[in-house]
């Protein structure tokens, strides 16, 4: 299995990764977590070779969090909270590097930061903090009163009667082998309907069974804290960054880590935009385990366009 943890990282001993069928989404999203050691800071990541002209920027996420956690003892202290930026569009032909600094190992707080290269220039930087596990008060937001996963369209329920009614772009994107499934609960809005509330609620979860390391699933809900949150923003217009007069991209990415979970089993991201000026869309999500435990918060800004007429 991917190695994320300190104590495991050895890269003169190849890591086996779990056994999954060939070439499937999960297998290939494991593989692309497990980063290669270069140096005692210094990590290279790897993109996937599909036809996406960038990197996906909930793949520099999680990449940048397993390098992160490589550096701090991730059973002691595992990490709480990421606040990142994207700086320039990633290459998918190229290694990414990751670059992690030490800023500072205290008695009940850890800090790195993370610096993604690429071609010579930084493409990407995450600030990570690390928090020692401590009793004390507690409460959470309510999950929202949304159907379960189970009485929504499976995928492929959705590509057999949905996908057919969907814009071609959604189609393509929905036909995709991901390593996370989506099942949305207001997936009229693909087929015209405009929400009234402007919110957004999705049910995800790894498409195969992860190893039983925390720091995993933390980082695969890095991976897909990124999808469908920058489209949030334009619920409210009842538009979506499908259409081919949107371009829209992630200007920067926060997520904080409130309790245990597991990636692999449902969790609903129930998604809204509170904020829409000046080309910049705010996003946030809550989300939530079938229990209705509070397991993370994100928040996000990104940058949305309308494009104007080719003349």
């Amino acid at each position: 299995m991917p190695c994320i943890a300190r104590d495991c990282v050895n890269p003169s001993v190849p890591v086996p990764l779990r056994p999954a069928p060939p070439m499937s989404a999960i297998q290939t999203l494991l593989d692309i977590l497990d980063l290669e050691q270069l140096e005692v800071n210094l990590f290279r990541g790897r993109s996937p070779q599909v036809t996406w002209q960038r990197v996906f920027g909930g793949q520099v996420i999680g990449q940048a969090l397993v390098a992160a956690c490589r550096t701090v003892d991730v059973k002691e202290r595992p990490p709480h909270s990421l606040h990142a930026y994207f700086l320039l569009a990633g290459d998918p032909k190229v290694p990414i590097i990751y670059d992690v600094e030490r800023v500072r190992d205290g008695k009940s707080f850890t800090t790195r930061r993370v610096k993604a290269v690429q071609h010579g220039e930084p493409i990407f930087i995450m600030s990570v903090s690390f928090h020692r596990d401590e009793p004390g008060l507690t409460h959470q937001a309510k999950m929202p009163d949304v159907p379960s996963p189970d009485a929504l369209p499976t995928e492929a329920e959705i590509r057999e009667r949905v996908l057919p009614m969907m814009p071609e772009p959604v189609r393509r994107y929905y036909e995709r082998e991901r390593p996370i499934e989506l099942r949305p609960v207001e997936y009229g809005r693909y087929l015209g309907k405009k929400i009234a509330d402007g919110r957004f609620n999705v049910w995800i979860r790894a498409t195969g069974p992860l190893p039983d390391e925390p720091a995993i699933h933390q980082c695969v809900l890095a991976y897909a804290s990124d999808m469908t949150l920058l489209d949030s923003a334009l619920t409210p217009h009842g538009r979506s960054v499908f259409e081919k007069t949107i371009m829209a991209a992630s200007l920067d990415h926060a997520l904080w880590l409130h309790r245990p979970f597991r990636a692999d089993d449902w969790l609903l991201y129930a998604q809204d935009s509170p904020n829409m000026h000046g080309a910049r869309g705010f996003s946030r999500g809550l989300i939530f385990a079938r229990d209705g435990t509070l397991v993370a918060s994100v928040a996000q800004e990104g940058l949305v366009r309308e494009r104007r007429p080719e003349v």
